[in-house]
């Protein structure tokens, strides 16, 4: 079966490119500019932080003697993985999802004091968090300002 094609017009005059008529030029499927590629690398690293707070209670001690941070950062974790797997597959950035990648990332900063207060939270916790913490905030920031930029762009 022949595909019909469509000519698509080249920007300042170059020849002009063949493409299936078909092809869903508006559909997403990999970036083509510096600003998309930015966002998709900061969507990108969000899910692996994400996934490495969800899977960190069994890799290092977290709390002694009670299980809730291990319930925190599992649930947490899971939520920044699927922010960044949302934003990994959006073709606009979703700056909502950046904001509440933010938001996660405050908390896992602010989530072992709170822990503390009941049950006594180890070292690597602390570390581990708020380290986690810190990227999700940048990375929601440039995420935030790619999306930023693509919207200037238009």
């Amino acid at each position: 079966m022949a595909t019909p094609l469509a000519r698509r017009p080249e920007p300042g005059g170059a020849s002009p490119q063949v493409v299936p008529a078909g092809s869903g030029t508006a559909d997403y499927a990999v970036p083509a500019s510096l600003r998309g590629i930015g966002a998709q690398a900061a969507g990108a690293l969000g899910l692996l932080t994400g996934l490495w707070v969800a899977l960190s209670p069994w890799f290092i001690t977290l709390q002694y003697g009670a299980s809730n941070a291990t319930a925190v950062d599992l649930i947490s974790g899971l939520a920044v993985a699927a922010v960044g797997g949302f934003a990994l597959a959006s073709p606009r950035g979703f700056s909502g999802l950046q904001l509440g990648s933010l938001l996660l990332g405050i908390w896992l900063i602010i989530s072992g004091p709170i822990l503390d207060q009941k049950h006594s939270i180890a070292h690597a916790m602390y570390w581990s968090n708020s380290f986690s913490g810190g990227m999700l905030i940048a990375l929601a920031a440039a995420g935030l300002g790619f999306a930023a930029l693509r919207r200037t762009a238009r």
